[in-house]
């Protein structure tokens, strides 16, 4: 199988998508109406892809874009607060080539990881409906599938820690941070989100993002060294 041209169509797929009426309508919306800071820049408003290493050993699923985050520069977490966090965590564990994720171009790499979401379209109020995550599911199982060598998976928040279960098959599992279980070949491993809301109220501090990231980094050098 070619993974890069797997890869190409399914992100023709998603990118093209209008399955879900009220959210191709609210990000075309904000990407036409924009916010005054923004106001010079042409937004990306369409679904977004996943990104990263297609060999990746770690999977972070986030709940969607951001408005004026992803939504604007065209790839998840980045072009705002959340994606600062997840930038910067990344880079400190040898996950990225640089601590910032600002514009596509910015030199931003991953390094075996791959980033993806719940939902592949900016939410109001970033309160996805239910149908709208099951219009999206089959891409991250698709997802899933291409990206063979996944050994851990990274949940931002109960959303995405919800779909991991569905996509795997997981039964009764309740989301709390820093929770961390084996099924099947995969360590799952849950965080508060890294939004301001929880960033910003002291809910989810920068040690504990920390400690979710060095866990990650231990299983994966011992898996390594193992071989």
């Amino acid at each position: 199988m070619d993974d890069t041209h797997s890869f190409e169509k399914l992100n023709h797929k998603i990118i093209n998508c209008k399955k879900c009426l009220r959210l191709y309508s609210y990000i075309k919306k904000v990407a036409k109406e924009k916010v005054r800071r923004f106001s010079d820049q042409k937004y990306w408003g369409r679904p977004l892809t996943g990104f990263g290493d297609f060999n990746a050993r770690l999977l972070l699923i986030g709940l969607a874009p951001a408005a004026h985050g992803g939504n604007r520069t065209g790839r998840m977490f980045t072009g705002d607060s959340s994606g600062d966090w997840v930038a910067k965590v990344l880079y400190e564990h040898g996950f990225a080539t640089i601590p910032v994720s600002r514009e596509i171009n910015d030199g931003f790499t991953l390094i075996d990881t791959y980033i993806t979401a719940s939902v592949r379209c900016a939410p109001p109020q970033n309160k996805p409906l239910q149908e709208e995550l099951e219009n999206c599911f089959s891409y991250l199982e698709k997802e899933l599938f291409l990206l063979g060598n996944v050994k851990v998976i990274v949940c931002l928040g109960k959303i995405a820690f919800d779909s991991c279960c569905k996509l795997l098959h997981i039964k009764g599992a309740k989301f709390s941070h820093g929770k961390s279980f084996v099924h099947d070949k995969y360590v799952i491993i849950s965080t508060y989100h890294p939004s301001k809301q929880n960033t910003q109220t002291g809910r989810l501090t920068w040690k504990q993002w920390q400690d979710i990231f060095s866990k990650v980094k231990a299983i994966l050098d011992k898996s390594a060294s193992a071989k």
